[in-house]
């Protein structure tokens, strides 16, 4: 099953502008969250201009990956 089908991505921003007018001090939420049980999988707080290519590149591996490889993937991944 693709990781899309199985897991969902939500982002909180701290403020309204993009990430490159972002104050540098302001942390973006990323959280991946399992549909079947509503489980928190993955958590992050990051700073924005950080969030920003970190959600791209985590919404590319959702499209592309199997839930599995996704997982083995992002276990590793430290910000």
């Amino acid at each position: 099953m693709r990781a899309n089908r199985a897991f969902h991505l939500i982002v909180n921003r701290e403020g309204l502008e993009p990430a490159f007018l972002a104050d540098p001090h302001r942390l973006d939420r990323i959280e991946v969250v399992s549909v079947d049980d509503g489980e928190v999988v993955f958590y992050w707080e990051v700073p924005a201009k950080d969030a920003s290519r970190m959600v791209k590149t985590l919404r590319t591996d959702l499209a592309q990956l199997d839930a599995d490889a996704f997982l083995e993937r992002w276990e590793a991944a430290e910000y």
